[in-house]
């Protein structure tokens, strides 16, 4: 009697359980025909005032007049905005003390409420719950790390992908963010860092050049699918890499934009000629797991994010970051770590590192933190294959500010 052979990922997914991803204590919303609802449309609200942060150089110069001023005047706004991180009016005394109220009021309309502050690692963490003008909700998390300052930005409050293990996409998609709106919260972080509040103040330790901090990286890996509201996003990017006054004069390589998978943005992406790092958060390389893990995998399927992934390398040049996110007997076993090298190394060499993450640890939930013998494991056979992997550090857990946690709750 023939015996029937098995494939060595048959084999490894015979010795360890397969926990399913559920939802705990919410309901996930679904579509028409019971799949779980994606939303890729901003609801329509009202929209937030335009801000200098909307406009282009020209569109500034334009605006200014219009409120009555001469044209020079928008460069100086930029400069206290983009440079000082100020829309205080009582700070800007090189602009005419009769007309500067207005002039503010017209250029930097108030944005970003912040309504509570958390913070954890001795202050080198700090979690930003901001309103929105319309009431929305959106969180952002600074974090100091040796040699460079960190901020996690929103890029849309809420989220539309419903991914059952992410508490952003609980509630929804609340609505897109304006590009104001995102680059607002890095002039706010600045002026955090410049007010000496983020932990490691470098005046502790008898240094004056605290004016030259600022926020170095930015990811965008906070609340929202950031490929989902890909003008806006892009428009934010191009603000973060102009030149001071113009923008924040930050460098394209400290920017990272992430996905779960929007394959056309992915390659509109590669297109834009701008050298950010991207990241795809992958969390399985098997479809028959990761469409109930991202929901998304339903439009593409995980090959066609790697593919495009692959093609983003290709055109740029830059080295791709794969995202994953480690869950107990979910995603976590040996055969799927080597399923991931096997399909990263099919495309080539030298284009990708991997980074899984660890989930946070909650006794009882399906959504829970991998063993930590299960991840050295996960991680040595990836590097084993010639994949470069780093465990990422989880910052903020302690304050639901780590991946994943953000649900921007009063």
């Amino acid at each position: 009697m023939a015996t029937e052979t098995r494939t060595p990922f048959e084999e490894q997914r015979s010795a360890r359980p397969q926990v399913r991803p559920r939802t705990e204590g919410w309901k996930q919303a679904q579509d028409s025909e019971g799949r779980p609802l994606l939303q890729f449309a901003s609801p329509k609200r009202g929209k937030p005032p335009v801000h200098l942060a909307d406009l282009s150089v020209e569109e500034r110069v334009e605006k200014v007049k219009e409120l009555g001023l001469p044209g020079f005047r928008a460069k100086q706004l930029s400069t206290h905005y983009f440079t000082h991180y100020t829309s205080d009016p009582a700070k800007m005394t090189d602009l005419p003390a009769a007309q500067r109220d207005e002039l503010v009021a017209g250029m930097l309309p108030p944005l970003l409420t912040e309504t509570r502050r958390l913070e954890t690692d001795k202050g080198d963490t700090i979690k930003f719950l901001w309103k929105l003008h319309d009431g929305a909700l959106v969180e952002s998390v600074l974090m100091r790390y040796p040699g460079r300052i960190t901020l996690c930005v929103s890029s849309q409050a809420g989220c539309g992908m419903n991914c059952p293990f992410c508490a952003t996409g609980q509630a929804g998609l609340t609505r897109n963010m304006s590009t104001a709106e995102i680059i607002e919260q890095i002039v706010r972080a600045n002026a955090a860092i410049a007010a000496g509040e983020l932990g490691g103040d470098p005046r502790k330790g008898g240094q004056d050049r605290v004016d030259a901090e600022r926020v170095t990286n930015i990811v965008f890996m906070g609340m929202g699918e950031p490929l989902a509201n890909y003008k806006r996003v892009m428009d934010a990017v191009r603000t973060m890499t102009a030149p001071q006054p113009n923008g924040l004069g930050m460098s394209a390589r400290g920017i990272t934009v992430s996905t779960v998978g929007l394959v056309p943005a992915i390659r509109k992406l590669a297109d834009e000629d701008i050298p950010i790092t991207f990241a795809l958060s992958l969390h399985a390389p098997d479809d028959e797991l990761r469409d109930e893990l991202i929901p998304v995998n339903s439009r593409w399927k995980a090959d066609e994010a790697i593919d495009a992934a692959h093609e983003y390398f290709v055109k740029t040049g830059r080295r791709v970051s794969i995202e994953y996110a480690l869950i107990k007997d979910m995603n976590d076993h040996a055969w799927r770590a080597d399923l991931l090298a096997e399909k990263l190394n099919k495309r080539g060499k030298g284009w990708v590192h991997v980074n899984p993450i660890p989930l946070n640890p909650t006794p009882g939930s399906v959504w829970t933190s991998s063993e930590p013998h299960v991840q050295d494991e996960f991680v040595r056979r990836l590097n084993a294959a010639g994949i470069p992997t780093t465990l990422r550090d989880t910052r903020g857990k302690e304050i639901d500010g780590a991946c994943g946690q953000l649900a921007a709750a009063e």
